[in-house]
């Protein structure tokens, strides 16, 4: 693999580097900024990489049994965190969180544009020297997706692990050393039920029908699939234990109803994740992808008929990936959902977490299509002019510059580590000594600083507490459905919810929030042992609610203005 990549590299160093360039470009504001960088908010500073951040700080990475810990929840299962086998983990262990995440990045944009640029030159074969701008430029568009940043290599790194598959499929033991290294790799830095359990799937299903038109055995190929496939079931040791046998807890996913959407609702659906993909696996392929794949297969003639047919065949694997995706969440699948927990509890849907690579294998087909029909002059003039296109509809997406544009906190000003010290110092008290929540902001921005905290948002926590902790948000619930469905049905985010803010949980210091009539079980609160509440609005009716005032908390570096209210012992107050 690497052999190849240096032959490519001499033929072609320009414009590879010009795209390494532009893809340094892109990284430039993680390395000059720091900790002042925009960046993404949802599935990322709201969860992972708090996740990663306390179990590298756990003292549990390695835990042959279900340990808890206890900075969550009065204890959180230790299998609802990473594999100590993620190399993001030790990243984290190794790195503050702000580098550790550029690391990432770094790693998982280099890796999408170098697996894509090696895949796009297997497929175009003998000819792949008249097509090496396309290569090189639909690789750089890849590479510039905002890729869901806590995925790593579960999209970026799927281009790379198609072509080294395909090459051990077509040249058997003689494939390089470098690509079973290069499996083992990816592995480590991608997630298996995000992507590669049904990518590894799929392959093997062209193992099979490899084995029954050609009535022979591709042991390599084979030995790949199920060596990668046993090397995950190895790295998930906990997850695959809590799933299928006993985890010693019964999983919040198991009272999971999600998928109540009508048929007419449903088609929707399977359009908007056609035409604009999903948050976590956004393609960019409305504007200029979708046409130019039109085009090219309506230009197509006979001399291009193989690669009409490759082209038309994915561009149709794509719509059943996305019609896929949506029945998984229309009311009739609820029928296979409510007999079969597996059904319940795992995501079948996420199979459209092939799309992204998919899409570009498609736009650089189409591409070479056009060129071939109307001469390689005109046509590479037009690529470049697509590709360019292309390429000013993702940079922009680089998050520092989508996130500025929405007022969102940079990494500093959202866990506001000086902010959090001082109100750990007023408190005065061991932090492992009490339980704190918050509101109108997420819970992790209190557990990166330390707090023990009894709201969180995780994948899997013990049903037994959601109950109870649904016990001190019920009057909230009760007044919007919109939120008590959410909660009921699924419910990942153990959140003090409150009516009057919605789903909204990002109430900075510069936002009106007040909540005028709060309606939460105090009491039910400090059962569990919360002594203080994080406010980040200020709470009208807490003297009704019986909460005492302690203080506000407010620094120019942080993105938040703290209320801190403590809750009283009842047994006190009722003395």
């Amino acid at each position: 693999m690497w052999s190849t990549i240096s032959k490519n590299f001499t033929k072609n160093k320009v414009l590879l580097g010009i795209a390494c360039l532009i893809i340094f470009a892109y990284l430039l504001p993680y390395y000059i900024l720091g900790e002042d960088t925009h960046i993404r908010v949802h599935d990322n500073m709201d969860s992972n990489i708090v996740w990663y951040k306390l179990l590298a700080e756990s003292g549990q990475i390695f835990s042959l049994s279900d340990a808890m810990l206890p900075y969550a929840i009065n204890g959180l299962p230790r299998s609802a965190l990473s594999s100590p086998f993620d190399a993001m983990v030790w990243i984290y262990y190794l790195f503050e969180p702000m580098t550790a995440y550029t690391i990432g990045q770094t790693i998982m944009r280099f890796t999408a544009f170098f697996g894509m640029y090696l895949l796009l030159t297997y497929t175009f074969g003998k000819e792949r020297a008249n097509y090496r701008l396309i290569s090189t430029g639909v690789s750089l568009c890849f590479a510039l997706l905002p890729f869901w940043p806590s995925g790593m290599l579960s999209i970026a790194g799927l281009p790379l692990a198609l072509y080294i598959f395909l090459t051990i499929r077509e040249k058997g033991w003689n494939s390089s050393w470098y690509h079973w290294i290069a499996l083992l790799c990816i592995t480590f830095f991608s997630n298996f039920v995000l992507s590669f359990v049904f990518f590894l799937g799929l392959l093997g299903v062209v193992w099979i029908v490899d084995w029954i038109k050609l009535r022979e055995s591709n042991w390599p190929f084979f030995t790949a699939i199920a060596g990668m496939t046993a090397i995950y079931l190895a790295k998930n040791y906990m997850l695959i234990h809590s799933m299928f046998f006993d985890a010693g807890f019964t999983s919040h996913r198991d009272a999971l109803d999600l998928g109540h959407n009508s048929f007419g609702r449903t088609m929707e659906l399977s359009l908007e994740n056609f035409l604009y993909g999903h948050t976590h696996d956004l393609a960019l392929q409305y504007k200029v992808i979708i046409p130019v794949i039109g085009l090219a297969l309506l230009i197509s003639g006979i001399r291009n008929a193989k690669a009409a047919k490759l082209l038309l065949s994915l561009f149709i694997f794509n719509m059943l990936l996305s019609i896929w995706y949506a029945l998984w969440y229309w009311e009739g699948m609820r029928l296979i959902k409510d007999h079969f927990m597996i059904a319940n509890t795992f995501n079948f849907s996420r199979i459209h977490f092939l799309d992204p690579m998919i899409w570009y294998i498609c736009f650089a087909i189409a591409l070479g299509i056009i060129c071939k029909n109307i001469g390689w002059k005109i046509g590479k003039i037009i690529a470049v002019i697509l590709i360019v296109y292309q390429c000013t509809i993702a940079f922009p997406l680089n998050e520092e510059n989508k996130y500025s544009q929405f007022d969102t906190p940079t990494f500093q000003e959202f866990y506001a580590v000086n902010l959090f010290e001082e109100i750990e110092n007023y408190i005065g008290k061991k932090q492992s000594a009490y339980r704190v929540v918050s509101i109108g902001m997420h819970p992790t921005i209190a557990q990166y600083n330390g707090f023990y905290t009894l709201d969180t948002y995780n994948n899997s926590f013990p049903l037994k507490y959601k109950k109870q902790f649904r016990e001190i948000i019920a009057g909230e619930l009760d007044k919007n459905p919109s939120l008590k469905n959410y909660f009921d049905t699924w419910g990942g985010r153990l959140y003090m919810y409150v009516a009057e803010h919605g789903e909204d949980y990002l109430f900075t210091k510069e936002k009106d929030g007040a909540i005028e009539d709060l309606q939460i079980n105090v009491k039910a609160l400090r059962n569990m042992g919360g002594e203080y509440i994080f406010s980040a609005v200020t709470i009208e009716n807490y003297e009704e609610l019986g909460l005492e005032f302690e203080k506000t908390f407010k620094t120019k570096t942080s993105a938040w203005k703290i209320w801190l209210y403590k809750v009283p012992d009842q047994s006190a107050s009722e003395n």
